[in-house]
């Protein structure tokens, strides 16, 4: 591609849209990039998955997002951000992934991505963090068995599904699974349960004080094998039969594209990655960052809501310099 562009938007997520819509507003040319489906993180969301944000906090560009439900769920989701890009026009393509972001001299950067190259003066990441999983760690992992990510509960009706984590999407999992009929237990290394939706935790709760779900906690997964697990309690080593570990244990950035790229994190284990809140610019000159990926490990902190305004914020700022 010959064309030199204003802007290239590496992901094509909530905050990678909203993006868009800003530079498409102030007149920028611009392209959004998107190594999966339109918002796929969202689409990798549990099939029932409810979202303890409201629907006005989910709304980019100014676009209404109309829920029949207090908490807008997966589905609507997909079809408010579709609805959002065919509304705004965007330019954007689906199932093309950025492999490089090189500087080619006279202030320009060279996109490489699966299908081809581009050429831009600014360049945005918003990658999010949904794609690459916190391992546990522990002899087993590498099974089959074991999934990282949660679709549907009936896959599990009649399975002995063992949960490891504390919090929404542990919680989640094990609620639903039981529902269908799995037989339940949850490895939590806290003394108690952690950040849950409210509508749910008094219910998972519930559940773990009739028996319905089993609950260890100061508890840690030892070995998994393939008909069974080890699981160290404060009573010492126990080994039950299992089907299935549901590890909920999080997510993190790419780090590994961001750090090709030449994006500096801090030297503690959260890798905060080196940008200025004000302009949301990072240590390279015309790179900036965008959403969830901007809080390194500490993946809780942004949210859509307290990130679309990024968008504002970058788009003033390439104006500005430009």
């Amino acid at each position: 591609m010959s064309d030199i562009l204003d802007v290239v938007i590496v992901g094509g997520g909530p905050i990678g849209l909203a993006c868009g819509l800003e530079a498409k507003r102030a007149g920028l040319s611009y392209q959004i990039l998107e190594k999966g489906c339109l918002v796929n993180s969202l689409f990798n969301y549990p099939l029932h998955m409810t979202f303890f944000s409201t629907s006005d906090k989910l709304e980019i560009g100014g676009y209404p997002f109309p829920s029949i439900h207090a908490k807008p769920n997966r589905v609507e989701a997909l079809e408010y951000y579709r609805r959002v890009s065919d509304a705004g026009d965007l330019n954007i393509k689906l199932f093309e992934e950025v492999t490089a972001v090189e500087d080619a001299g006279e202030e320009v950067y060279r996109i490489s991505t699966s299908k081809g190259q581009y050429k831009t003066k600014h360049v945005i990441i918003a990658t999010g963090f949904y794609d690459i999983p916190n391992l546990l760690g522990v002899k087993g992992e590498e099974l089959p068995k074991v999934r990282h990510y949660y679709y549907d509960p009936h896959f599990y009706y009649k399975q002995k599904v063992l949960v490891i984590g504390a919090n929404n999407s542990s919680a989640d999992v094990a609620l639903e699974t039981w529902r269908k009929g799995a037989e339940v237990r949850m490895v939590v290394r806290e003394p108690a349960l952690g950040r849950i939706k409210y509508w749910s935790k008094p219910d998972l709760e519930n559940r773990i004080a009739e028996g319905s779900i089993t609950a260890h906690f100061e508890s840690r997964l030892v070995e998994i094998r393939e008909r069974e697990v080890d699981i160290l309690t404060p009573e010492g080593q126990i080994t039950i039969e299992n089907d299935y570990v549901m590890a909920m244990t999080g997510y993190q950035p790419n780090f590994s594209l961001l750090q090709k790229i030449g994006i500096e994190f801090s030297n503690d284990i959260k890798k905060h990655p080196t940008y200025n809140p004000e302009s949301m610019e990072t240590n390279l000159p015309r790179v900036y960052l965008a959403g969830v990926v901007c809080g390194g490990m500490d993946t809780h902190v942004w949210f859509i809501e307290n990130s679309r305004e990024h968008a504002v914020k970058i788009v003033k700022h390439i104006q500005e310099v430009m």
